[in-house]
């Protein structure tokens, strides 16, 4: 059975200790013309806050977890994702930023078991304003030079197999809190 081709990008499943994943607080500029999905892989700006990772960088803090604020009419919003524009304050972003979480996320390549251990940049597919889940995936080009993640596994379910699209199991390796190259 071939993998479906349904990214949904990275989502905590383990962290390294034994211990549950857990979110921290961070904020979001008001008014930033990006949106920002469940799942997103962000970096945090020289400014202090997040924003969603877009290309090969490597000041990478965490997965995207939600977000609340104080909207502009003065209504408190819980949201599964940032909508691009947003104008608010007391803005709060939970993010999964510990560099030892364990994410699971879909390859846009066809991983074998070979690149167990190697590191893979991220593609930044469009996310869902209906579900607000995250279109994250892990690039397809996969080597033992640093990138953005490092590959640690297939996802064990049966309806996942090494081959085109599938679901391993990551560090975020170009991390904010940590950084170390592919072996």
């Amino acid at each position: 059975m071939a993998n479906a081709d349904a990214a949904f990008g990275f989502v905590p499943v383990r962290h390294m200790s034994g211990n549950a994943p857990r979110t921290n607080q961070y904020t979001i500029t008001s008014g930033l013309a990006e949106n920002i999905f469940t799942g997103d892989l962000c970096v945090l700006t020289a400014d202090g806050v997040v924003t969603p990772h877009t290309a090969t960088e490597v000041n990478n803090i965490g997965v995207f977890a939600g977000v609340s604020y104080t909207a502009s009419d003065g209504s408190y919003v819980y949201s599964e994702y940032w909508p691009s524009g947003t104008v608010a304050t007391d803005i709060i972003a939970y993010v999964y930023d510990c560099p030892y979480t364990v994410f699971k996320v879909q390859s846009a390549g066809s991983p074998a078991q070979t690149n167990i251990g190697n590191c893979a940049d991220v593609v930044a597919g469009a996310g869902s304003t209906t579900t607000g889940q995250s279109g994250f995936e892990l690039s397809g080009t996969m080597a033992a030079g640093a990138a953005s993640c490092k590959i640690l596994s297939l996802v064990d379910s049966p309806e996942n197999a090494f081959g085109a699209n599938a679901v391993m199991e990551v560090l975020i390796n170009e991390h904010l809190l940590k950084d170390s190259a592919g072996i």
